[in-house]
């Protein structure tokens, strides 16, 4: 499904006859007020923009959040090699030289995870008291603060850079999920939005590459003060722009303010005010308002008892560890030592390389995630990522002169390729579809718990990898890659037997499949029973009980689909 077949297929869903909204027990936002800014007797129906000027923007400054991410992973790999910054920072060896030692290469790249980390659960819950625009531009100036630590830090206090990165780990972990949460102002682009974050990941490690190659030669403090510096102008291009977009307009709704949501639906569509999506997605705010007056917020208890959800955030916690252990962070925390080490002549152009074809390729991504399905593309991109490493990983054990690489010029320039092919696959396919996922895995009142986790578990093992790589590098040289070649095998088989497809499906249909246990890998071809009163989704409907409905999904071969309102009260449906 292309973009503009995803416009005109929601215009098609624009019922004249969609359903008003209805009131709720403790509802903050008057019914008088809801009624004078939408008045459903003079609706229109005129066609809805494919892009306008000012999503445009907004979506550009928002996917900072993302481009600051991936400039803060790729400029670390090239401070590692950087003459003055080792001088500075490294251990004096006995030869004159200087040496970062195990942990102390390990805490200055893995201390950024950790603050990520933090960053990131702490995040939600403040903005849902300050809201999502000027959080964002206050954690700007908590990762600003990082990056001053860091620069100011003197000769020797190699700790003060760990704790700076750590620090600016906190904004940069909160900006990533904040930006995660504000893309999602219209209900039209969810999968493009965690596609095109990813893209901007890939454009940030890219320039930081670049900026890397642009001042390694320097003997002074600038080789590395600039690229770090630099951090502060995309931390004011963030910070600063958001302080002139409107606050999300489910924020807006939530405090009261229901004619500044519309106004800022009506210029994010680009329609009239009196536009029938206009209609449909304030009534969805409300509704979902209503539902969190009426049930509460979930809690940790609930989250973990209600049906299949135990499962789903298992399955959303592993996706995002073997998205970690695929090893891409490998070549991005450490690829310029590794390709020293391979005997590449100026690794500074290796990574930079490397940054390229990950920025490049990821948009094949955007192609891949509605034309082939998330299945079929996570196992093949996982399988495919399991040959490079296989090949990587002999090739520099059994063929690179690791004592003298400039002997074996042709086993490094063959790790350099199959190492840009394993990107093409990370970039393609597991960089982006997984973000893509973890967003659909979860019905709403979980969502923010269960993606909380899920991105607690990315960023765990993050650290873990930051920290612990030098130790294993140096114990098993580039057998490492044997390691992630086993966790790409294991990733295959979780994705073929627990994610069911979401291609072309809405949040409720996937939540559905779910909760009535359809078998992953049958999810591709599974249909939906006609039976308008089998009700999709994990919320009662108003509209009442529905009865069982028959469907042949795959094998043509009828069976009987409970309702969702028996598969809630049963806790169980028969697997499909």
């Amino acid at each position: 499904m292309n973009l503009k077949n995803m416009f005109q297929k929601r215009a098609q869903d624009l019922e004249p006859n969609h359903p008003p909204p209805r009131e709720s027990v403790g509802e903050s936002v008057s019914t008088v007020d809801r009624e004078k800014a939408l008045n459903s007797s003079d609706i229109v129906d005129t066609p809805i923009p494919l892009l306008t000027w000012r999503s445009l923007v907004m979506g550009l400054f928002v996917s900072m959040g993302g481009f600051v991410f991936g400039y803060d992973t790729g400029q670390i790999s090239g401070f590692l090699e950087m003459p003055n910054f080792l001088q500075r920072f490294g251990q004096l060896q006995s030869d004159g030289t200087y040496h970062f030692s195990n942990v102390r290469s390990g805490l200055i790249v893995g201390l950024l995870s950790i603050g990520t980390l933090i960053g990131a659960l702490v995040a939600a819950p403040i903005s849902d008291r300050t809201g999502r625009k000027w959080s964002i531009s206050g954690w700007c100036v908590i990762l600003c603060a990082g990056v001053t630590v860091q620069i100011s830090s003197p000769v020797g206090k190699w700790y003060q850079v760990a704790l700076g990165r750590w620090t600016a780990g906190l904004g940069v972990g909160a900006l990533s999920l904040l930006i995660l949460y504000a893309t999602r102002q219209s209900i039209l682009l969810t999968p493009y939005q965690y596609s095109t974050y990813q893209l901007f990941i890939t454009l940030g490690i890219f320039v930081a590459n670049c900026i890397n190659f642009g001042t390694e030669a320097r003997n002074d403090t600038g080789s590395w003060r600039i690229p770090m510096g630099i951090t502060y102008l995309w931390a004011l291009i963030l910070g600063i722009g958001m302080a002139f977009f409107p606050e999300s307009p489910r924020y807006d709704y939530r405090h009261g303010k229901v004619e500044k949501a519309i106004i800022t639906l009506s210029k994010i569509y680009g329609v009239p005010r009196n536009h029938r999506a206009m209609k449909i997605e304030f009534d969805e705010i409300k509704e979902k308002h209503d539902e969190e007056v009426r049930n509460g917020t979930a809690t940790w208890v609930q989250l973990f008892k209600a049906p299949t959800m135990s499962r789903r955030v298992a399955v959303g916690v592993a996706l995002q560890a073997l998205q970690q252990l695929t090893g891409a962070n490998y070549f991005f925390y450490y690829g310029t030592t590794v390709f020293k080490g391979a005997g590449i002549a100026n690794s500074y152009v290796t990574q930079m390389i490397l940054g390229g074809v990950n920025f490049g390729t990821t948009f094949l991504g955007l192609y891949l995630i509605e034309h082939y399905g998330r299945r079929r593309s996570l196992i093949a991109g996982a399988l495919w990522m399991f040959v490079c490493f296989m090949i990587f990983a002999s090739v520099g054990h059994f063929s690179l002169d690791q004592q003298f690489p400039e002997r074996t010029k042709s086993a490094g320039v063959a790790m350099v390729v199959f190492a840009c092919l394993f990107i093409l696959g990370f970039a393609s396919t597991w960089g982006p579809m997984v973000w893509t996922i973890i967003a659909e895995l979860y019905p709403s009142q979980y969502r923010a718990r269960a993606m909380s986790l899920a991105t607690a578990s990315n960023w765990l093992w993050n650290f873990l990898l930051a920290f612990f790589t030098p130790f294993i590098v140096s114990a098993i040289d580039f057998r490492f890659g044997y390691v992630f070649a086993g966790c790409l095998f294991l990733a295959a088989g979780l994705v073929y037997f627990a994610v069911i497809e979401g291609q072309g499906r809405t949040l409720e249909e996937i939540d559905t499949m779910y909760l009535m246990k359809v078998k992953p890998w049958k999810s591709s071809k599974f249909e939906f029973p006609a039976d308008p009163n089998v009700m999709r989704g994990s919320f009662d409907k108003a509209s009442g009980a529905g009865s069982a409905a028959h469907v042949e999904p795959t094998g043509g071969v009828q069976e009987e689909i409970p309702t969702i309102q028996e598969t809630r009260a049963t806790g169980a449906g028969e697997e499909l």
